[in-house]
């Protein structure tokens, strides 16, 4: 009889999970950090996720699908309307500013760059100031429905606007969004995504701010069952700054995800990450994976970046991975930190002891724990609609 053993793993460190698993030879080194993460235009250079993978290990593979077939989208699935004081226009693959910026590094990213012949293009003209923001709503036709998008927004220089991005109804939606600050813009992009239940929506975010320009970028999750809007932002001008902040909202079964990605590449640039979550619901799911990079020539930079979830019931889950990387030694400060908790008993306390009843005291807490998210918003009737949402939510959840 013939016996075969298989051999067991040696003992200590082994690959690193993001593009180490399952190596046997020594010469190739895995991937460690966010920049050095593979990007193509070529759905078929990635192949599909195992969940193995960093990016993808958090992410249920199963329920995001959809979005990682190199297929056509179906027509009518997500029309596009744009209102506000700016002319809309269409760019075809390869004709600039298109890719000047963006270059997918997941597959989803890839396969809605390659099937999206024209992208949806916004461009502020030279020193124009618009006092309105412009408003992208994007529709959504039907859960069962493929659609796939790449928006390119520029904000030419010393010119000064903001642009929201709303999603409603239900599809499966693909999209991606490149963002250009030329020199001395002031740009705003919000991202809002009060989708029906049944939605799934993968969305990549790439940005470049130059010499003394400024991007305020929000995340908005409230609705969807999966939500998955990864923000990668490059400072790469002198003086240059970024501003990142989310804002989610998870009921069971919901998954809200975001990959934040804060790349300091000039001298003097300023960073500031924060995104708050609550959570309510058995299931209920939110992810936060934040990595910000300073880079050799980053002198001068101030960078911060933090995540706070407040879970309100049993069976609700945070993940949060703040990850901070300095090739430089000569900055003026860095730092990230991460919380996750459930409400606070002594503030709880202090309010009841004043009166106010247990319920309204839990209300109290989470608008307060939100609220500083929305106060971020430069938009009063967004902020007004988004502490509406805040409240909608939490008289659900008290139903329940």
């Amino acid at each position: 009889m013939t016996t075969t053993t298989t051999p067991r793993p040696a003992p200590g460190s082994q690959a690193h999970t993001d593009g180490g698993w399952g190596q046997t030879s020594t010469s190739v080194v895995p991937v460690q950090t966010r920049s050095a993460r593979m990007r193509s235009y070529d759905p078929a250079a990635f192949g599909e996720p195992t969940g193995r993978e960093v990016d993808w290990k958090h992410t249920p593979l199963a329920r995001i699908a959809p979005l990682l077939q190199d297929v056509p989208g179906d027509a009518g699935a997500v029309s596009i309307e744009v209102s506000g004081p700016l002319a809309a226009a269409s760019l075809e693959i390869g004709e600039a500013p298109r890719g000047e910026v963006f270059e997918p590094e997941d597959l989803p990213a890839a396969i809605a760059w390659k099937r999206s012949a024209e992208a949806l293009y916004l461009a502020v003209p030279d020193e124009a100031e618009l006092d309105e923001p412009v408003v992208v709503t994007f529709p959504g036709a039907g859960a069962e429905l493929l659609a796939h998008a790449h928006v390119v927004i520029e904000a030419r220089p010393h010119s000064r606007a903001t642009v929201v991005l709303r999603h409603t109804g239900a599809a499966r939606f693909a999209q991606n969004v490149e963002i250009i600050v030329r020199p001395g813009a002031s740009l705003e992009v919000v991202s809002v995504q009060q989708w029906d239940d049944d939605a799934v929506h993968a969305a990549a975010h790439q940005a470049r701010v130059e010499r003394d320009g400024t991007l305020r970028h929000t995340v908005v999750s409230f609705g969807g069952g999966l939500v998955r809007v990864n923000p990668s932002i490059e400072l790469a001008g002198a003086g240059s700054q970024g501003e990142l902040y989310g804002l989610a909202f998870a009921d069971a079964p919901q998954h809200l995800e975001s990959q934040v990605y804060l790349h300091h590449k000039g001298p003097h640039t300023r960073g500031d990450v924060l995104y708050k979550a609550a959570l309510q619901g058995s299931g209920a799911r939110t992810v936060w994976i934040g990595d910000v990079l300073i880079g050799p020539d980053a002198e001068g930079t101030d960078s911060y970046e933090a995540n706070r979830n407040l879970v309100l019931t049993e069976g609700a889950r945070a993940d949060s991975i703040p990850n901070l990387e300095i090739e430089t030694g000569a900055i003026e400060g860095a730092g990230h930190a991460s919380a996750t908790g459930r409400f606070d008993d002594e503030q709880l306390f202090y309010l009841q002891a004043r009166g106010i009843r247990e319920d309204e005291a839990r209300r109290l807490v989470v608008l307060g724990f939100l609220t500083e998210i929305v106060q971020k918003i430069g938009i009063g009737s967004l902020q007004e609609e988004l502490s509406s949402l805040i409240e909608a939510e939490l008289a659900q959840g008290a139903a329940e």
